[in-house]
């Protein structure tokens, strides 16, 4: 099975001449794409009339560069139309139901037809396969299970390549650890910020991952993972332990848009079912390939829940050169953010990735942090809140100092704006199961309550 999944995966294995191979894609998915806006405008009423003001139809598509004509997808539209006013099928053609996992408001639901989920089950599957997965692994999800798709998306495409999958969800980390001893587990799924307090956890208990358990591959989601945030996932879990990113979103399907390789050079995209765009967030103009901006996609070939240049506020770039692992597919970028996450501070934009990897650099603080951006007499004040990697440090004031100053140092030269820096004992920051909170911006509750 592993086998036909990899010979699906675009590889350019056969001699094929890249530019053929190219042609090949942008063949497969105008092919898809005319067939998906037909489809969309016969059968999705809101799509239709969006069509129609744009002044565009169906038969206008006859190119990829025809793309642009068509009109952006938003994440209101899903709160508009809720909970299903944007399926294209009857309920009695649905078989699985998942939401977003957003906090406030309604979610976003998504529903697939069985063709639906074998596609999407593909294409995770292609990805696991492009982070090292293999049908001899024993895999642990610490996913959360429930409309998450993340959890069931990766038990699905493990469970494709022929692995042995624990459906263990999130928590419970004794529970965890026991497993991951007992059961001889070799694949971690889980987001980067529980995999790295699950590997703390493991050493505070003595537990070498790297010689005491037969863990060697991390397929981490949910969350982004700067390249700071990997070399210490090295160091808690050893070497040998090789840990890639994949991307995905509840709207476009779940987990199985694109995934990193074992190169670690971007994670490649399902180009056959997915096509990527990259906009300017404000003027939304399509820029060239290699610019960086936000990320829109078209799903092909779904037939409950059909998505045009969906727009997903996620920041990055595509890549076209040839990859050392032989794949055709163009590649996106570890993101840099989410347009959503960036905070706006004196003027200055930051992304919390940003402070992040100035933080991982520094060795006598922990990878976890938590950022607070608050309003004092009329100005933006951001303070970080960092773990201390040993607490004798908190009984040397010139110590603790000159490590405060460094920080400042570090981050003013990153992000250009001065910051505030508490340092706290090690351990003292709350851990998460699923995706990390780590910013808390007061700024906005302080004017909603000034409007009251």
């Amino acid at each position: 099975m592993a086998q036909h999944i990899i010979k699906e995966d675009m590889r350019d294995d056969m001699g094929k001449g890249r530019d053929s191979a190219r042609e090949e894609i942008e063949r497969i998915q105008l092919t898809k794409l005319k067939d998906t806006v037909r489809y969309i405008y016969d059968r999705v009423k809101p799509y239709r009339e969006k069509m129609d003001m744009a002044g565009v139809r169906p038969e206008d598509i006859q190119t990829l560069e025809d793309l642009k004509k068509l009109p952006f997808t938003y994440k209101a539209d899903f709160r508009d139309h809720y909970p299903d006013g944007l399926f294209a099928v009857d309920k009695k053609e649905i078989v699985r139901y998942h939401a977003s996992s957003g906090t406030t408001g309604k979610p976003t639901v998504v529903g697939y037809t069985r063709n639906d989920l074998d596609i999407w089950l593909n294409n995770v599957a292609r990805i696991a396969c492009m982070g090292g997965a293999t049908e001899e692994d024993v895999a642990q999800i610490a996913f959360g299970y429930g409309t998450f798709t993340g959890a069931l998306g990766l038990h699905g495409g493990l469970e494709k390549i022929g692995a042995s999958v624990i459906p263990m969800s999130s928590g419970n980390t004794n529970k965890q650890i026991m497993f991951l001893q007992d059961m001889g587990v070799t694949l971690l799924v889980a987001t980067p910020s529980y995999a790295l307090h699950l590997g703390e956890e493991l050493r505070r208990r003595g537990i070498d991952p790297s010689k005491d358990l037969k863990i060697r591959i991390g397929l981490f989601g949910g969350e982004g993972m700067t390249e700071p945030m990997r070399e210490e996932m090295h160091r808690v879990w050893g070497e040998q332990f090789v840990c890639t990113q994949n991307y995905g979103m509840s709207e476009l399907c779940g987990p199985g848009v694109s995934g990193e390789c074992t190169q670690l050079c971007g994670m490649h995209i399902n180009e056959d079912w997915f096509i990527p765009e990259i906009i300017d967030p404000e003027t939304e103009e399509v820029l060239p390939p290699g610019e960086r901006g936000e990320l829109v996609v078209t799903c092909l070939g779904k037939e409950a829940l059909p998505i045009v240049r969906y727009r997903t506020g996620d920041m990055t770039r595509l890549m076209y050169e040839p990859c050392k692992c032989g794949r055709t597919t163009c590649r996106m970028e570890n993101l840099s953010g989410r347009a959503d996450d960036m905070l706006v501070i004196r003027g200055v934009n930051v992304f919390p990735t940003q402070i992040e990897e100035v933080l991982l650099k520094i060795d006598e603080i922990g990878p976890h942090y938590e950022i607070l951006v608050e309003r004092k007499n009329r100005l933006d004040v951001m303070t970080i809140t960092v773990e201390l990697i040993d607490d004798r440090l908190l009984d040397s004031y010139a110590k603790l100092s000159e490590l405060e100053t460094r920080i400042k140092s570090a981050l003013k030269s990153q992000l250009g704006l001065a910051t505030c820096i508490r340092l706290v004992a090690p351990n003292s920051l709350r851990r998460f199961e699923g995706k990390a909170k780590r910013v808390t911006d007061l700024r906005r509750m302080d004017f909603d309550m000034a409007e009251k």
